[in-house]
């Protein structure tokens, strides 16, 4: 995977896709920068943070892909993937359904996935530092940027069965009972939630997938 530093952007998931749609797609790209002005969070939100945080997307062929992954759990696949290497390297980060990684009960980042015809889009946005005092969640461990994306780029590489992945998330999904995640506009208790083979929640009688 080819991997592009920015300065600063307004949004490396608009960055790439743009950059994708003026130049074609010739490998898997991966574009990172420390300074994003106007991120895309979830539901359309903004996902703004401090300078000298990380931001990355990377654009990768549907059809390398696993096919045993669903293209609803794009987003916890990536995200935990991304989570156990965090973990080898000390942080007690977990991921919270669906696409949210945590320190605790805070959140200090998340992932978004989109999908076109032949490619996935995904973006990720990790807190180093505190963004303010109402955000003040930040990864617990120092890192080498460059080294991190290095390793995790190759990692995604290797395409690990969806199945390796879900029986590990599994276990750590009972973390995401404590919490609440947005179910049609309306913050729902996941208290009750039972995680689906295929990344969806069974939750009040309905089967909610991750969207995003």
């Amino acid at each position: 995977m080819e991997i592009l530093y920015l300065k600063e952007v307004d949004s490396t998931h608009s960055y790439l896709k743009n950059y994708i749609r003026e130049n074609g797609y010739k490998n898997p790209l991966l574009v990172y920068t420390q300074n994003q002005t106007n991120g895309i969070g979830s539901r359309d939100n903004n996902w703004n943070g401090k300078d000298g945080n990380l931001f990355f997307s990377f654009v990768i062929e549907k059809d390398l892909l696993p096919k045993d992954l669903p293209f609803q759990s794009f987003s916890i696949y990536f995200s935990y993937i991304l989570k156990e290497i965090f973990k080898d390297i000390g942080s007690k980060v977990w991921i919270k359904w669906p696409n949210d990684f945590y320190i605790e009960d805070k959140k200090i980042g998340g992932t978004i996935t989109n999908l076109s015809s032949k490619y996935v889009y995904c973006g990720i946005g990790i807190n180093l530092t505190p963004v303010s005092d109402k955000f003040s969640g930040h990864l617990d461990v120092e890192i080498d940027v460059n080294n991190l994306l290095n390793l995790y780029s190759k990692k995604i590489e290797e395409f690990q069965a969806w199945k390796e992945i879900f029986s590990k998330y599994l276990i750590e999904f009972d973390l995401s009972k404590n919490f609440k995640a947005t179910i049609d506009n309306q913050k729902i208790s996941l208290k009750d939630a039972i995680l689906n083979e295929d990344g969806s929640i069974q939750i009040y009688g309905k089967k909610v997938f991750n969207a995003r």
